[in-house]
């Protein structure tokens, strides 16, 4: 381990921002806002709007000047959206505070994973994206005790809460975060456009050129098509379509507790299993991994649509969270083992997240559309149908059997052969 400060600076953080509990956030949007389904799906697309238009700069931003920046400014900004959402119930502010939102969630992603690549070497970050997971959700289990504990008095308390802390981390960022393993790309004499240009332009080649890269970001525009449903309607469709019993009181926020706890629970335990799988680079193991992972959520998302008994949906969700949750730290060990010029890393990582973003865009206002004009449950099993694609992709790896971080089995692009 290059850098064992950063690698347990890095934990601490990852437990920090997970103690901001989203099911507070989406509760309020649904109970007190009364948001409707293409009013909740329209919150993603703006945010995810902003994503695909700051996305790529602020990964530059990163490369030319500093890392540790990038992500205080971020978490500053995210900071800030929370304490908005958490003052209002008007639509069009809450709109507001998910760009603002989004755009800094493009500060921190790329930069924050190129940060701890660079400190503790891509030989190592397998364990430590694995390992910042388990920290998450031990931070998550601990912050959603505490914020449905504080909602049931002040739901907007909670919420405004859950800002302040994710500010608090931008302070920290910005004030303690090491970058040793960082050397600054700069302007070099070039003017501030030409340079963000050109460290664009070469990100965008390297995933052209390396297989494993191209396919990576190709899967992630299907996947976040596929997740927007299931992250603005989830909780919808459990209270209005199948409704949550009773008997252990009548506040819902409760049973969202047992149900995230019990998520976190399995996925602090289960992830154990993957690091010995990410701890070296075997890009033939991982496409196995996300394949698994990959088809499990499409079960897992069809049984939560079609359920139509709440323990039956519990438990479709729970697998249907495991799976998403895994396939984070898999997916970005291949991602940066496979980016072979450290200089643009966290361009790479925002070019990812961009094609995130675009598939979030895409999908999201079909999945509300459907969920407005059909029900619910059409429009999560159209959001989980959007997965199947991404699914191909990973079986197309596994079954080139790539021995090698770059997939070399895999045809290469024109320009990699030329």
């Amino acid at each position: 381990m290059r850098n064992p400060q950063a690698y347990r600076l890095y934990l601490v953080l990852r437990f920090f921002l997970a103690l901001p509990a989203w099911v507070v956030v989406a509760l309020y949007l649904v109970q007190t806002a009364k948001l409707d389904p293409l009013e909740l799906v329209l919150m993603g697309t703006v945010m995810e709007a902003a994503v695909f238009l700051f996305e790529v700069p602020t990964g530059v931003l990163a490369d030319l000047v500093s890392r540790r920046l990038s992500v205080g400014i971020g978490w500053l900004l995210q900071g800030g959206a929370w304490a908005l959402v958490g003052a209002t119930t008007e639509f069009g502010v809450i709109l507001a505070a998910w760009v603002i939102w989004g755009i800094g969630a493009t500060f921190e992603s790329g930069a924050f994973q190129a940060w701890i690549t660079d400190e503790v070497g891509p030989e190592n970050v397998g364990r430590a994206f694995i390992r910042g997971t388990q920290a998450g959700y031990a931070g998550g289990i601990l912050g959603l005790l505490a914020g449905l504990g504080i909602a049931t008095v002040d739901i907007r308390a909670a919420i405004l809460g859950a800002g302040a802390i994710t500010a608090l981390m931008g302070v920290v960022a910005l004030t303690v975060m090491p970058e040793t393993g960082f050397t600054p790309t700069g302007r070099q004499g070039r003017t501030r456009r030409r340079a963000t240009l050109d460290t664009a332009g070469r990100g965008v080649r390297l995933i052209r050129r390396v297989p494993a890269l191209l396919l990576l970001v190709s899967a992630t525009v299907f996947a976040g098509a596929a997740t927007e449903g299931f992250d603005r309607l989830s909780e919808a469709h459990l209270l209005r379509d199948i409704g949550v019993p009773s008997f252990l009181g009548s506040d819902p926020l409760w049973w969202f507790a047992v149900l995230s706890i019990a998520g976190m629970v399995i996925g602090l335990v289960a992830a154990n299993l993957l690091v010995s799988r990410v701890e070296s680079p075997n890009a033939a193991r991982m496409a196995r991994v996300l394949f698994l992972l990959s088809a499990l959520e499409l079960l897992a998302g069809l049984g939560f649509a079609l359920a139509g008994m709440f323990a039956f949906a519990l438990a479709a969700l729970l697998a249907y969270g495991l799976a998403r949750s895994l396939v984070y730290p898999v997916y970005m060990t291949w991602l940066n083992q496979s980016i072979d010029d450290p200089s643009v890393r966290a361009t790479v990582n925002s070019i990812a997240s961009q094609a995130d973003a675009i598939g979030q865009t895409a999908g999201g206002p079909v999945v509300g559309a459907i969920g407005k004009a059909i029900s619910l449950p059409a429009a999560l099993v159209s959001s989980a149908l959007f997965v199947t694609p991404a699914l191909a992709l990973f079986g197309r790896a596994v079954r080139h059997h790539g021995a090698g971080p770059e997939l070399d089995e895999l045809p290469a692009t024109a320009e990699a052969r030329a």
